[in-house]
């Protein structure tokens, strides 16, 4: 009863955080336009105050990421346009990583048992290729941005894998992304649109990034396989 009620409080304190979200337009102040207007009002802040404007930042990325609200992508341009490259990427990695698996425990403890039921067909696809290639295959995911961001976290919540594996592989997975668009965030002039920076080129790179984990397990299979039979 008392896990029950844990549950139905949590959804609604997850209901309720995102719909304050929505009724305040939140999305107005997590835009490009909102970013490159504020810059330089947000840079000085920053620069008189840099460990809690870190922490700051940290804690709405954390936040955002874990309610699976918008913004994640100009939230990531903001670390490097305000931090810099080194600490732009630090604060996103972790930042994104905690979020991300915040979301993965919430979705696992309040819509596990409901969601499998309803979509035992979906998840088996997924479930089968954790069986099969383990964090080899989340980190495929986490490398290839073809699949959102939130979509990932919720449904391996689903799965059997465990959260210090999915922590992990997570933040290692994401690495290259973030990189990529902090790196941008650092040119934030240059940038006119969203659409730029997620080019077909660069979702091109990310989608070959993103098979090497598993031609590497294959590798690893076809050694361990021929040793086998020596």
């Amino acid at each position: 009863m008392k896990t029950k009620t844990l549950k139905i409080a949590l959804a609604l304190f997850f209901a309720l955080a995102i719909a304050l979200f929505f009724y305040f337009d939140g999305t107005q102040y997590l835009s490009l336009e909102a970013l490159k207007a504020k810059r330089l009002l947000l840079a000085d802040w920053v620069s008189a105050n840099f460990l809690v404007a870190m922490l700051s930042y940290m804690g709405i990325y954390i936040a955002v990421t874990a309610l699976s609200l918008p913004g994640a992508l100009v939230l990531t341009l903001a670390g490097g346009a305000l931090f810099g490259l080194l600490w732009g990427t630090l604060a996103v990695s972790f930042a994104s990583s905690i979020g991300a698996t915040l979301a993965f425990v919430a979705a696992r403890f309040m819509l596990g048992d409901s969601i499998r039921t309803r979509f035992s067909d979906r998840l088996k696809v997924i479930e089968e290729g954790i069986r099969q290639d383990g964090a080899f295959y989340l980190l495929s995911l986490r490398l290839v941005p073809l699949i959102p961001f939130f979509v990932v976290n919720l449904l391996m919540g689903l799965t059997p894998i465990r959260v210090a594996v999915f922590y992990v592989i997570s933040q290692i997975g994401m690495l290259p992304g973030t990189l990529a668009f902090v790196f941008a965030g650092t040119q934030l002039n240059e940038i006119t649109s969203l659409k730029g920076i997620v080019s077909p080129k660069l979702l091109l790179a990310f989608a070959i990034i993103g098979l090497l984990p598993l031609v590497l397990k294959l590798l690893l299979n076809a050694r361990n396989k021929g040793r086998s039979n020596t």
